[in-house]
């Protein structure tokens, strides 16, 4: 799939700003956004971790967001954190549309936590979209793990029941899982702890320094 023509920065280093965020060339914030390795960080650092993307999500402008959703994971996945931690929602369809496309590894965990922390019916709805397509192809190793979990939570917190329906016995899932997979509920309480440890610590009244 041909990308578009890359679109400058509009800011000073964006990437650098935002998806480094270290004085280490050697890590970066993706690194503990990836597969959600944050929440092993020791508490304090995690904490001031999370204050700090919570601090940057409100900071960065729409166009900075849109030059990190550029064809670059690393990029992707911390500017989907932003957008669902600032409960952007005119990036809503942004982030089903990018999802569906699964153009790139690991930025898909971004998008669902995304959707997930936006946390309405609309978002349950592009997950459970996803979940049909790509449900469909075992051949598929993508984010229906993190997909799955993320609609599971915003069953839990909107009391609906859209995932049911792909967890019968001859659902969906059924159909794709394998002995590697993790169990649904594991699925749905890790969702649940990155968006609790989210809510607590990176929204405006999180409380300062550590917990």
């Amino acid at each position: 799939m041909p990308f578009p023509e890359p679109i400058p920065d509009p800011g000073t280093d964006t990437l650098r700003r935002y998806v480094m965020a270290t004085p280490s060339p050697k890590t970066g914030r993706y690194l503990d956004l990836l597969h959600g390795n944050f929440v092993r960080l020791p508490a304090e650092e995690r904490a001031q971790f999370l204050q700090t993307l919570g601090l940057d999500s409100r900071s960065v402008s729409d166009a900075q967001l849109e030059f990190m959703l550029q064809p670059n994971w690393r990029s992707r996945i911390t500017a989907a954190w932003m957008i669902g931690l600032d409960r952007r929602e005119h990036f809503r369809e942004r982030m089903g549309d990018l999802l569906l496309a699964s153009e790139l590894t690991y930025a898909g965990q971004g998008y669902c936590i995304a959707l997930a922390l936006l946390g309405t019916t609309e978002d349950a709805a592009l997950l459970t979209t996803y979940l049909d397509h790509y449900l469909r192809r075992p051949e598929c190793r993508y984010d229906q793990e993190w997909a799955l979990g993320a609609l599971l939570h915003l069953d839990e917190a909107l009391g609906t029941t859209h995932a049911a329906r792909f967890l019968n016995p001859d659902g969906l899932w059924s159909q794709w899982v394998n002995d590697r997979n993790t169990p649904p509920e594991k699925l749905r309480q890790y969702i649940g702890e990155m968006c609790a440890l989210a809510d607590e610590y990176a929204q405006p009244d999180a409380p300062p320094g550590h917990p």
